[in-house]
């Protein structure tokens, strides 16, 4: 039986573990804290994970929230106007359903499930140090933790990071008694509302300790009026600040936050990073090497809500190149091949991702603009969230977009 290391409980080490280990792989854990310590603190991210990653969770049986969670059934863009109305407004319905849910409800529930299976769980957060010992214990160690001193094992690689710092101040909290969109009041949406020259607001249903809530996130371009939280303010401020700026920046969402709260006194969170992809091989200090995955190895900003569903593929993939890999060595090569094959999906999402960073060019605005006429162009561009390989076909290159205009 093949011994595998996880350094790392979220989305993509978890995913992964549970995979390995319902194949009959000796798999340890490795979390810095115990489920009841990620249930008791603060939120981590927002996610919105669409359908083909949902399948991942279903096809491995760890979809233990979807009956109990909101369904997104749709995705619609709003553009702020300059007298603080909308100059675009639109809806689209997604081919299928997406979810939300709280990773401290998510990681807290896969660690349990993980022990209950016969998985072995180590509460300790590890040190390179200690890796390189622990590393010859293992046929393969994992990294999946994408914070902290491991990360530095793994090198930036220039040529796919083309940012050296963070793109968007970010700030969150969860709320309840948000009200539903009037325009469409019985589908649930995430909503992306465009504020030119500040930024974005999106307004995600999701599922946290307390039941169903929504997420009110800001992405504000670092400097502007949405990058006001470096002072940490405490909870309730947070949350007072954040619909402080939807009065003033988004007014038709704020008016449906009117009633609402925070779900609990963690629900809020503020930070930045910068976009970058890594080299997938790290070498610890002996010489042993170890394996990154999602986030540890491609970490795009949040505006196209792919994180989770990035790290759901990525522990997807490598799970099949465990597996097909049977009794040979985990060796540097492999790895790169590995992780060659997961960046194959994760190059289109960092390539969409990194161009909504920046100003629109035209044919962007216009795609915007005739998707508020034209439903066919807005259900793609939902979708496309789904399955991101697409828009390289018709939204990132203005020839290809003029192509597709002429055919709708």
């Amino acid at each position: 039986m093949r011994k595998v290391l996880i350094v790392g409980a979220g989305q993509s080490g978890l995913q992964l573990a549970l995979g390995l280990q319902a194949k009959g792989y000796d798999v340890t854990v490795m979390s810095a804290r115990t489920p009841e310590e990620i249930r008791n603190g603060r939120v981590m991210s927002t996610q919105c994970m669409f359908h083909d990653a949902l399948q991942h969770e279903r096809d491995l049986g760890i979809n233990l929230w979807e009956a109990d969670t909101v369904n997104v059934e749709g995705l619609g863009v709003s553009v702020a106007a300059p007298d603080g109305g909308r100059a675009l407004d639109w809806f689209a319905e997604l081919d299928h359903i997406a979810q939300s849910v709280d990773q401290r409800v998510k990681m807290a529930g896969w660690l349990e499930l993980f022990e209950d299976r016969g998985g072995k769980l180590v509460i300790h957060g590890v040190m390179t140090s200690e890796l390189d010992a622990l590393s010859r214990l293992y046929d393969l160690v994992v990294i999946s933790a994408g914070k902290g001193e491991l990360v530095q094992l793994f090198d930036r690689v220039p040529e796919r990071s083309p940012f050296t710092k963070p793109m968007r101040a970010l700030s969150l909290a969860y709320a309840h008694g948000v009200r539903p969109r009037p325009e469409h009041p019985d589908k649930m949406a995430v909503r992306f509302n465009i504020v030119p020259g500040v930024g974005e607001l999106f307004m995600i249903p999701a599922y946290t300790l307390s039941g169903n809530c929504d997420i009110l996130f800001f992405e504000g371009i670092p400097g502007g009026p949405l990058d006001c939280f470096g002072d940490h303010p405490g909870p309730d401020e947070h949350f007072r600040r954040i619909l402080d700026l939807m009065r003033q920046f988004v007014p038709w969402e704020y008016d449906r936050c009117r009633d609402a709260e925070l779900t609990d006194a963690k629900a809020t969170l503020a930070g930045g990073y910068p976009p970058v992809v890594r080299d997938p091989v790290g070498t610890l200090p002996g010489g042993a090497v170890v394996l990154g995955m999602a986030d540890v190895v491609v970490a795009n900003d949040p505006i196209t809500g792919q994180g989770s569903n990035n790290a759901s593929h990525c522990a997807a993939t490598y799970l099949d190149a465990i597996v097909e890999r049977g009794d040979r060595p985990f060796d540097a090569e492999w790895m790169h091949d590995t992780f060659e094959r997961y960046w194959a999906y994760a190059r289109h999402v960092t390539e969409w991702t990194n161009a909504l960073l920046l100003p629109p060019p035209p044919h962007v605005l216009q795609i915007l603009g005739v998707a508020g006429q034209n439903p066919a162009v807005a259900r793609r561009f939902a979708n496309g969230f789904t399955d991101p390989t697409d828009f390289q076909h018709w939204f990132l290159d203005p020839a290809r977009w003029e192509k597709y205009l002429a055919e709708v």
